[in-house]
C-alpha cells in the first residue's frame, strides 16, 4: 500500500502575528515554523496505515527550501521518503497550491499510484478547506473531509466524521483523499535519534509548473485580529470572590 500525505509550512501556532507595512504579508523575521496539527495526525495516518497494510509512507509539501524542515519531521515520524515542490518565498492560493501538488503527484506516481491520500482538514494559517478538495477533484478521486477516524479493508476506505449527536460513516473506493482533523491519533514522537537520522536522508526537490499558479483568489490586504493586553485582575480568594465571578458571566462574558 503506498500512501502520501500531505503538508504545509506554518508560523507556530499560537505566536503573535506581526504584518508588514504593506499589509501583504505576514513579518516572518521573529517567526518560528511548524506544521499544522492536522498534518500532524496525517503524517501518522500514512505511517499507521502502512504498518498495518505494508507498503511506504512518502510526504509532499509545496513551499520555500526551508519547508524541508517540517519534511524532516515527518521522516523522524518514520515517513519513508519525502519531496519537496520548491518555490519561492511567495504566497500561492489554494487553486495554485492544489494545481501544483496535483501535478507533483503524478509525476511521483509509478505503475502502482498512490492508494490513498492523505491531507490536513485546513492549514493552521489561512484555514481556507481547499487543497485537499481540489487535489482530488484535479485526479479524479473520491474525497471525504473533516475525518476522526479511518480505517482501511480490501481496497476500501471506511471513514467517520463526527457530527452532532453521533457520527457519519462513508464507504469508499480506493485510491481516494481523506483530509483529517486532529485527534485522528496521536502522533508519536520523533526521538533525538530519528531526528539525527531523518537530517541525514535524501529529499527529493522538484520544481512545480510554472503555469499552475495562475488564476484563483486575489489578496486585497490582510488584517491582525485584536488582541487584548490588558492586564488581569484578581477578584478575590475563596468563596468570596464568587459573586464577582458570575457578576463577570452574566453581565460581560454572557454565557450565564
Amino acid at each position: 500500500m503506498k500512501v502520501l500525505a500531505c503538508l504545509k509550512r506554518v508560523p507556530n501556532t499560537g505566536a503573535k502575528i506581526v504584518l508588514t507595512e504593506d499589509e501583504q504579508r505576514i513579518d516572518t523575521s521573529g517567526l518560528g515554523f511548524t506544521m499544522s496539527p492536522h498534518e500532524e495526525c496525517a503524517i501518522e495516518g500514512a505511517v499507521a496505515q502502512v504498518e498495518t497494510h505494508g507498503g511506504s509512507a512518502h510526504l509532499l509539501t509545496l513551499g520555500p527550501p526551508e519547508a524541508d524542515e517540517q519534511l524532516r519531521t515527518g521522516l523522524a515520524m518514520q515517513a519513508d521518503e519525502a519531496t519537496l515542490l520548491e518555490t519561492d518565498d511567495e504566497e500561492w492560493s489554494p487553486r495554485a497550491t492544489a494545481d501544483a501538488i496535483a501535478d507533483g503527484i503524478d509525476r511521483l506516481d509509478d505503475d502502482e499510484g498512490f492508494d490513498l491520500l492523505l491531507f490536513g482538514n485546513e492549514s493552521a494559517d489561512a484555514a481556507n478547506y481547499q487543497v485537499g478538495v481540489r487535489v482530488a477533484n484535479a485526479l479524479g478521486y473520491p474525497c471525504v473531509t473533516g475525518i476522526k477516524d479511518l480505517e482501511i479493508e480490501d481496497g476500501t476506505a471506511i471513514a467517520r466524521r463526527e457530527i452532532s449527536g453521533g457520527e457519519e460513516v462513508y464507504e469508499i473506493d480506493l485510491p481516494a483523499v481523506v483530509t483529517v482533523k486532529e485527534g485522528l491519533n496521536e502522533p508519536r514522537y520523533a526521538s533525538m535519534r530519528a531526528k539525527m537520522q531523518a537530517r541525514r536522508q535524501e529529499i527529493e526537490s522538484v520544481d512545480p509548473r510554472a503555469e499552475t499558479r495562475a488564476g484563483g483568489l486575489e489578496k486585497v490586504r490582510l488584517e491582525a485580529p485584536e488582541t487584548d493586553d490588558s492586564p488581569a485582575e484578581i477578584l478575590g480568594e475563596g468563596p468570596e470572590a464568587v459573586p464577582d465571578i458570575v457578576e463577570i458571566l452574566v453581565e460581560e462574558v454572557e454565557v450565564v
